[in-house]
Parts: C-alpha cells; structure tokens; sequence
C-alpha cells in the first residue's frame, strides 16, 4: 500500500524573488527517491510575490476577498509550474478544490488556491480529511516553530515538538490574507480535531525533508495531537 502524504510547499521556496527553478529540481530530485512507494500531494502557496500583489491591492483599496483572490491566482500559477516539473508523473490537473476525490494512478498530484477565505494550509488539511491521510509536510522557510518570531526575538525557544494546544497558542485564532505563521490558525484548530500530525521542515534543506520520510530523525517541528 501507498503512503499518502500531502506536503504544504510554501510559495517563498517557489517564488523568493522570481522563480527559483534550481531549488525546484533538487526538490523533484528528493521526492522522486520515494515513489513508488508514497504518493504526494502537493499544495503551492503564494509566497512573498503574493503578499506583495495583496500588499499593492490594498493600498488602492482592495477588501480582503479581492486581496484573497490575488493570492489564489498566484498559487494556482505556482502550481502550474511544480505541475510541469513532475511532467508524467504528475496528475494532469492542478487540483483547486479539494473537497473533490481525487483518483488516479499518478503518484504526485499539484494542488493550488481554492477560494476567498481559505489559506493553502486550511485547504490541505481539507484534502487530507477528505482523502483520510494524516500526515502533512509544511515545507517552510523557518528551521523551527518558535515561541517568537526569531528575527526579532534571537534567544526565542525553537520547539522540536509540540502539541496542538500549544501551537494554536503561539498562532492565535484568527486569519487574514497574507497572514504569514508558521500554520494557518484555522488550519491548525481542524487538523487539531481531526489528529493530523504535521511536520514543520525548512524547505531550503531538503535532507531533512528525507530524513522524515524516511522516519529518521530530522531537524525541524513536530506537531501532533
């Protein structure tokens, strides 16, 4: 049987300034040692490009929906350029609503935005309770979650692991777009109730990446109920 994973690819790995096509082919280097035996699915995010789109929208006065809008089409046009990467190994489509079933025999399925209100990391764990999985990757830009924003706080306590009590803490409850937090606060308060474990990985060094798929120990966050 084929383990399911999803992996939350976040949009500063993609886009940090423009399209980052190096990192995108060490990444496809990395996940393709593990298939056959594990199917992924992917979910692109937006990243720093994004908030910079939503950042000029609302300066001229654009409403959270419109701001919301301009991130999904931004993730959607990240996940059609991962899409590519995997070529045929990919699912033809780049999945954007993911409360549909997804069958195929592919072993990578893409998945971008799906609607206003809704941040890529709530719509991969809509995914994964809607295709049963309980593992998520969040591939990020941070080694660890931390108790503070390190860039700010130095001496802020990294975690290795936490639960989701303790997490929710540390992100709040609420949500905005281009928020950026390590998990998205309503994503984190589902994947609580549905005892998703997630694990927080700097996607800049994707040895740790497969040293959790490989159930070694690796450098990053775990979170789990």
């Amino acid at each position: 049987m084929k383990e399911n994973i999803i992996i939350s690819l976040g949009g500063s790995l993609v886009t940090p300034n423009e399209i980052d096509t190096s990192f995108l082919k060490v990444f496809k280097k990395s996940l393709s040692k593990y298939l056959p035996d594990n199917r992924f699915f992917i979910f692109v995010g937006g990243g720093k490009i994004c908030r910079n789109y939503q950042a000029a929208l609302r300066e001229f006065g654009a409403d959270n929906t419109e701001r919301d809008l301009m991130g999904i089409e931004v993730s959607r046009l990240n996940a059609t350029v991962v899409k590519q990467l995997f070529a045929d190994t990919a699912f033809s489509e780049v999945v954007t609503n993911p409360t549909k079933k997804v069958s195929t025999s592919k072993n990578i399925i893409v998945a971008g935005g799906w609607k206003p209100g809704w941040s890529t990391d709530y719509c991969a764990v809509v995914l994964a309770k809607n295709m049963g999985i309980k593992t998520i990757v969040n591939l990020t830009n941070i080694d660890y979650v931390y108790e503070k924003d390190p860039k700010k706080f130095p001496k802020a306590k990294a975690f290795k692991e936490i639960d989701w009590k303790n997490f929710r803490k540390l992100v709040g409850e609420k949500w905005s777009p281009g928020l950026s937090v390590p998990f998205d606060p309503r994503a984190s308060r589902m994947a609580e109730i549905l005892k998703i474990t997630v694990a927080m990985i700097n996607g800049k060094h994707l040895d740790r990446l497969e040293n959790f798929l490989r159930q070694r120990e690796f450098i990053g966050t775990l979170i789990h109920d």
